[in-house]
């Protein structure tokens, strides 16, 4: 027994090549749900928005007839979630740097493994970040979305196309997600090197773990990675 599926063109890259044509037939039980027989073709449910079912709407615990001709659109953009918070699997430690620079709650840690970070994600309301299919299928995870892009900067602005989420630029610690509040150069002169002492007046200090943080060297280059986040949120939106 089969059923015939149409899924979406973007989210082919889930599917085997054989399977990357407008119509697809998969081997169905007729007792199975949609949702497994769409994650059984390599879509991850978090991926899948809209689904039809005879031109109806349905929801992934559907069992289609065997008539019937499924559809399966992409989540929609932006999708909608009750706080955009992050936690990201050990493979994105650039990606992470970069949300936490433009102030969004990023948690990341580069020795987790798929249990602790799904433990995390749905203790702590975040969503898992990750571009490991087989995570976002467990059964156990709340909230997940899939990272398209090899590049950091394209994985930055995927996620901001996917969430567009508030942003507050230079409000976080890069290294611990710890907040950053304003601190007079008098506190922490005795912490900077000779030449940050003398050439700048402007601080701010990790209330987490302490690191102090001025637009030194690398300033303009992290300036740029800000600046190009608020204007694809304000074009977006």
């Amino acid at each position: 027994m089969e059923v015939s599926v149409r899924f979406a063109p973007e989210l082919w890259i889930f599917l085997a090549p054989r399977n990357r044509r407008p119509e697809v037939r998969l081997p169905y039980d007729g007792t199975s749900s949609l949702g497994h027989v769409i994650e059984s073709a390599g879509v991850p449910l978090t991926e899948a928005g809209d689904l039809t079912a005879g031109g109806r709407p349905v929801v992934p615990a559907y069992r289609p007839g065997p008539d019937e001709v499924v559809e399966v659109r992409p989540v929609r953009r932006p999708q909608t979630v009750a706080d955009c918070r992050f936690v990201l699997d050990v493979h994105l430690g650039t990606l992470a740097r970069r949300l936490r620079l433009v102030g969004l709650d990023t948690a990341y840690h580069n020795d987790m493994d798929d249990d602790a970070l799904i433990e995390q994600a749905n203790a702590e309301d975040r969503v898992l970040l990750t571009q490991d299919r087989g995570i976002l299928r467990r059964r156990s995870l709340r909230l997940g979305a899939y990272v398209r892009g090899a590049r950091p900067d394209d994985q930055f602005l995927d996620v901001l196309d996917r969430f567009r989420p508030p942003l507050a630029p230079w409000t976080r610690c890069t290294a611990c997600n710890g907040r950053l509040a304003p601190v007079g150069k008098a506190e922490v002169e005795d912490s900077l090197e000779p030449g940050t002492r003398r050439s700048y007046d402007e601080f701010a200090r990790c209330l987490a773990c302490g690191r102090i943080y001025w637009h030194g060297a690398h300033g303009g280059n992290l300036s740029a990675v800000v600046d190009r986040a608020l204007s694809f949120i304000s074009l977006a939106g």
